[in-house]
């Protein structure tokens, strides 16, 4: 198979359209989510892990009460949560069940936001919000967790038109300026804040599964903190989002590349994914298959 006849190819290249689509389930999923005011707790492993630090701090900094990002195997289960929303693409990660039986014996609230039906976590959870159009046969997950973001971002009031437009503009765009300053770049530190820390994650976590490429990745203001001193001629450093002030400049006199665009974070993300494609064309490896993965990782 040839990258680009990947199934991740083909996944990347759906994304803005899924976006569309899924739009159009906003009354649906906000029946099944937290109401406004409730104390919320988002869990997932993984790359869904990421997507839901990114909901937990949009939900929060929209005013609709307290929202918690944990891995699913760090929950605090002395914590009292009004909702707890689970997102898992496969519907079988290990943790994800474990959590939720726990939670069901409580008699806890809980929505699954899961692609695969029938199976162990739309089972357990009080509801499931099911998105098996935008499953996925790729080890590497994308166009399932972009939606799912795109989606309860979409709950929360958000107008994701440009958002969709800007993905559309990405994919269109040539390679040789969509990934200028980062393609020869031999290590990429990825930074956000907010919500975009999440993505900043997912973004690192990407390009370590499909390319086997060193990646890093911090809240902004933290970089300069320590993870700057990796930064020097022949690198790059990734921003989502809001870029702090100075920060620009600071890894320009390291001799490293700064890398930013003025447009939605989530469509960045799509950019991120097509350098995904291009590191794993150069490095030569199949970026369907990450060594040591699986689709879903299920522990004994």
């Amino acid at each position: 198979m040839t990258v680009a006849a990947s199934h991740l190819a083909a996944e990347i290249a759906t994304q803005p359209d899924d976006w569309a689509v899924v739009l159009g389930r906003v009354s649906e999923a906000t029946a099944l989510l937290p109401g406004p005011g409730q104390d919320v707790a988002v869990v997932g492993c993984g790359t869904s892990f990421y997507m839901a630090q990114a909901y937990a701090a949009l939900r929060e900094a929209a005013g609709q009460g307290r929202t918690e990002a944990h891995a699913a195997s760090e929950f605090p289960l002395g914590r009292d949560h009004d909702h707890v929303v689970a997102i898992s693409r496969s519907g079988t990660t290990t943790e994800v069940i474990a959590l939720l039986e726990t939670l069901r014996e409580r008699g806890q609230r809980t929505t699954a936001i899961v692609a695969t039906a029938g199976t162990a976590i739309p089972e357990l959870a009080t509801e499931c919000l099911l998105l098996e159009e935008v499953d996925e046969q790729s080890v590497v997950q994308t166009r399932f967790a972009t939606t799912t973001l795109a989606l309860l971002r979409a709950t929360l009031g958000e107008d994701l038109g440009t958002t969709v437009e800007q993905a559309r503009a990405v994919l269109a765009e040539d390679e040789s300026t969509a990934l200028s300053g980062v393609l020869d770049a031999d290590q990429i530190t990825f930074v956000g804040r907010g919500w975009t820390v999440g993505l900043a994650n997912e973004a690192a976590l990407k390009l370590r599964e499909s390319a086997q490429f060193w990646t890093e990745s911090y809240p902004a203001m933290e970089y300069r903190h320590g993870p700057i001193s990796i930064a020097t001629t022949g690198r790059a450093t990734w921003a989502f989002g809001e870029v702090p002030e100075g920060l620009p400049d600071d890894v320009a006199a390291t001799g490293a590349h700064f890398e930013h665009r003025d447009i939605d974070p989530l469509a960045d993300l799509v950019r991120l994914h097509r350098l995904c494609l291009a590191k794993a064309r150069l490095a030569g490896v199949d970026p369907d298959r990450p060594r040591h993965l699986s689709r879903s990782i299920i522990l004994s």
